[in-house]
């Protein structure tokens, strides 16, 4: 068995054995077709953190990502910002005399959230939009404090991201993130101004967005600074490591409890739902649309 905290590359696929059981990010809109026929022709058993549920609905592994996610977008822009990234030679910090720096946040879930909380603990001034309102209720009351919060109208959003330093790119769709910003709004931006788009490996926010690298993680686009690397927990490896730990750990003793994967798998909807490959088979309706590739219902195999 490998978890792993993002998927592994098609050369390190080739170094798995055969029937070996992968627990490892997918990120969809990162692989392409030759990644998932490695794994048919290792006939490798794979489960997504992205897709595992818990006795409640939700997705453990996707919240603990997304609190690094969120937190960490802030630290990245406040580097970003700085003279030495080429920014425009703002700090984070809201020092006496010195007007704060201004962050738009784009969606109210566990990113948003959590980016919100650490721009505000930096002395930035947020806001934040999103279409639900009960997630912008959710914000508000969970951090403790009344923020200026908006659903996404083209009039508000533009003249926010005209004025602001940062925009936190953090909104999720059903197979795709929505592209909320244009590349018309990108070139009325401040030249110098930060783009995280948290929302990369889902397709990405921002029109102008382009998947980069943790090598090369940046470029510019009409004057503004752009990061778009997917997987940003993986910047931070250790932590990462530990929290996704605190997520598998009981998931693990359970399987061995169990007697193997395969029993899990029967008793347990939330881990099935996780699954995406077995023995070889794709078993993910998803991704056999997006790549055209054969798939089978999961239950057709594990009843």
């Amino acid at each position: 068995m490998i978890l792993k905290v993002e998927p592994p590359t098609i050369d390190e696929l080739k170094l798995i054995n055969p029937q070996a059981i992968l627990i490892s990010a997918l990120q969809i809109k990162t692989q392409n077709k030759k990644y998932f026929e490695t794994l048919a022709s290792k006939r490798i058993t794979a489960l997504a953190f992205e897709f595992i549920r818990d006795n409640d609905g939700a997705y453990p592994a996707v919240r603990a990502l997304s609190e690094i996610a969120g937190t960490a977008s802030i630290l990245i822009a406040a580097e970003l910002l700085s003279n030495s990234s080429e920014g425009n030679g703002l700090m984070f910090g809201n020092i006496s005399g010195v007007p704060p720096v201004e962050v738009v946040i784009l969606g109210a879930g566990t990113v948003g959230e959590f980016a919100a909380r650490s721009a505000i603990g930096l002395g930035a001034n947020v806001k934040i939009f999103d279409n639900s309102i009960t997630k912008l209720r959710c914000v508000q009351t969970n951090l403790g404090r009344t923020l200026y919060t908006s659903t996404i109208q083209p009039k508000y959003l533009n003249k926010a991201l005209r004025r602001c330093d940062v925009v936190i790119g953090a909104v999720r769709g059903k197979e795709r993130s929505p592209i909320l910003v244009t590349e018309i709004m990108v070139e009325q931006m401040k030249k110098g101004a930060v783009v995280i788009d948290v929302s990369i490996d889902m397709g990405g926010c921002f029109e102008t967005s382009e998947i980069t690298t943790h090598k090369k993680p940046t470029f510019k686009k009409h004057g503004v600074i752009h990061y778009c690397v997917p997987n940003i927990p993986a910047r931070y490896s250790r932590t990462a490591s530990a929290s996704i730990s605190n997520i598998f750990t009981p998931y693990l003793l359970k399987i061995a409890e169990d007697g193997g994967l395969e029993n899990s798998l029967r008793m347990d909807r939330g881990l099935k739902n996780g699954l995406y490959f077995y023995h070889g088979i794709l078993t993910n309706r998803a991704v056999g649309e997006w790549f055209d590739l054969k798939y089978n219902d999961v239950n057709l195999l594990i009843f």
